[in-house]
């Protein structure tokens, strides 16, 4: 392992003096750094180099503030002047699964070394880097040598779960979590214009070390999905060969061989970090190096991406800022919020992998998938990457938000969105949505037991609203996260991560006996109910048969049923 880490020093060139100053835990020993000394290493490195700034933000659930690298040649440390002076701003996001620690060890070299090199230094004359140096803090402080059991090294790391148990990487929309909170708050002063948030793979064996999971190119849409996929990408690809790391997209393949049925592109729904940030139209990739390479080697190739994306930044990066800042949506066009994968629509792409074989397990007796290594292969194979709409929405002008919902409005203050209040109380002539029908997980995910396949019942009336009530108008720099969180329909609407729940329990009802009389009277005083009543018997013998359906149809066909019951 020494000699694989000296050979490793040497890959990166960096000064020997520079190198003895200060080492990673990586570079010391093979392994990861505990937390601790992952702030301290920063620290010292903010001491050499007036370039290098970190500084604490929010609180995370582990009690310990997350931290912010900022790498500036300007020595300026003020984003929000980065971005008028038209410097790209590139985010990494480390740690988010902290027995991942690939990224870790690699922002730490790649931040030290561009500081070492005045070659590179230049480099960096027109881009700043924000670094989160760990985001999971709970979960890395919960070292282990066992909970990555597929995984080729280190020896020791950290937790997936964070401090709470909360996978982080599913808590970008309903922030159950202070590491969100505090992401948040990083995220929205830096408005990077490229995201990279660095893990490690679980799933097939192939030859790579190293895999994509680009922002998918039709969720995104419009100039930003053509950018990523015709250009961004095989830019990428070829700088990262170049560099000793072959890429190619992830591998969404489990107890398959990948060339049996091709790869499909990872959808990256808003709960997922890159989901989220195309929420605010950033160009996002997820990196997954792959758990079976050793450690060095899987630490290489996420060094080699971060630096080719720097490269491309370089010199793409008027037109990503552009292309970045330039979406804001239109009031009456159509917008998607769910998707399904395009099967008649694929490219075929170079694979190297193992040949699959199946033979019989000495555990179960049973046949399992065996990657024979022996048996290397290249082949071109389907990958599948279009998506098509499922579910479309008119984009409306403006969300009425009543103050009372301050779990949802307190979220969107979070994410930077502007909003105006109401002066007085005021009726307006609104779309309104019912909830018709949905679906409801029947065991907890990450805390919730969200719903699915919603159905909401659009009608126009009259609604009274309250003076304080928020008004959020669309056209503005987050108005695709306003429509993907408060769109009922949505896949990770607030509705469907239960913030609505109260709305779904009916609070009043009728006593039977007291009711029978009344419902007497108001099929005899509303012609249309008794014929709706009528026809609903007719056609439905169970309904016919039961005499408190019967009674609840005409309940809640009358002016005695609560209007808030289902009404979103």
């Amino acid at each position: 392992m020494k000699n694989t880490i000296l050979l490793f020093s040497l890959f990166f060139s960096v000064q020997l003096f520079a190198q003895q100053q200060i080492e990673t835990g990586f570079e010391q020993n093979g392994g990861t750094s505990p937390y601790h000394k992952v702030i301290s290493y920063y620290k010292t490195l903010s001491k050499q180099y007036a370039e290098v700034d970190i500084s604490e933000m929010g609180e995370t659930d582990s009690g310990k503030p997350l931290h912010m690298v900022i790498v500036d040649v300007d020595k300026d440390f003020d984003l929000r002047r980065s971005r008028e002076k038209g410097k790209t701003i590139i985010m990494i996001n480390n740690g988010i699964h902290p027995g991942e620690p690939d990224g870790i060890e690699a922002s730490q070299m790649l931040v030290r070394d561009y500081m070492v090199s005045s070659k590179r230094k230049k480099a960096l004359k027109d881009i700043v880097l924000v670094i989160i140096p760990i985001y999971n803090i709970g979960g890395a402080l919960n070292r282990n040598t066992h909970s990555r059991a597929n995984q080729n090294g280190p020896e020791e790391y950290g937790f997936r779960g964070n401090a709470r148990n909360y996978d982080l990487n599913r808590d970008f929309i309903k922030a159950d979590t202070k590491n969100t909170l505090a992401f948040y708050e990083i995220y929205h002063l830096a408005q990077p214009d490229i995201f990279i948030d660095t893990h490690v793979s679980n799933g097939a064996d192939y030859q790579y070390s190293i895999t994509h999971l680009a922002t998918q190119h039709n969720k995104i849409g419009g100039a930003m999905g053509k950018y990523i996929e015709g250009s961004f990408i095989p830019q990428l690809e070829v700088l990262i060969a170049d560099k000793g790391s072959e890429i190619i997209p992830y591998v969404n393949v489990f107890n398959q061989t990948p060339d049996s049925e091709g790869i499909t592109q990872f959808m990256d729904y808003p709960r997922y970090s890159t989901g989220y940030t195309t929420l605010f139209n950033t160009l996002g990739f997820m990196i997954e190096t792959h758990m079976l390479k050793p450690f060095d080697v899987r630490v290489k190739a996420t060094y080699d991406f971060i630096e080719s994306v720097i490269e491309i930044a370089g010199k793409d990066g008027e037109k990503i800022q552009e292309i970045h800042r330039g979406s804001v949506l239109k009031p009456g066009n159509l917008y998607p919020v769910n998707w399904k994968l395009d099967r008649s629509a694929s490219k075929n792409i170079d694979f190297k992998g193992y040949e699959g074989e199946m033979v019989e397990s000495k555990v179960t007796g049973q046949p399992r998938i065996f990657y024979n290594r022996d048996k290397p292969f290249n082949k071109k194979i389907p990958y599948y990457n279009t998506f098509i709409p499922t579910k479309e929405v008119i984009i409306p002008k403006a969300y009425i938000v009543p103050q009372g919902w301050h779990k949802v409005t307190e979220r969107l203050k979070r994410n930077g969105l502007t909003y105006t209040r109401l002066e007085n109380d005021t009726t307006i002539n609104v779309e309104s949505y019912r909830i018709a029908d949905y679906k409801t997980a029947s065991s907890a995910y990450e805390g919730h037991y969200p719903h699915n396949s919603v159905e909401a019942e659009k009608s126009k009336e009259a609604v009274s609203f309250k003076a304080g009530d928020y008004v959020f108008q669309v056209s503005q720099p987050g108005g695709r996260y306003l429509v993907e969180t408060l769109e009922p329909e949505a896949t990770d609407s607030f509705f469907n991560w239960n913030f609505f729940d109260t709305i779904l329990q009916q609070k009043e009802h009728f006593s039977p006996y007291v009711f029978e009389d009344i419902a007497w009277l108001l099929l005899e005083e509303k012609p249309e109910l008794k014929k709706l009543f009528e026809k609903k018997k007719s056609e439905d013998k169970e309904f016919a048969d039961n005499w408190y359906a019967q009674l609840s149809f005409i309940y809640m066909h009358s002016p005695y049923y609560e209007e808030a019951h289902m009404q979103y």
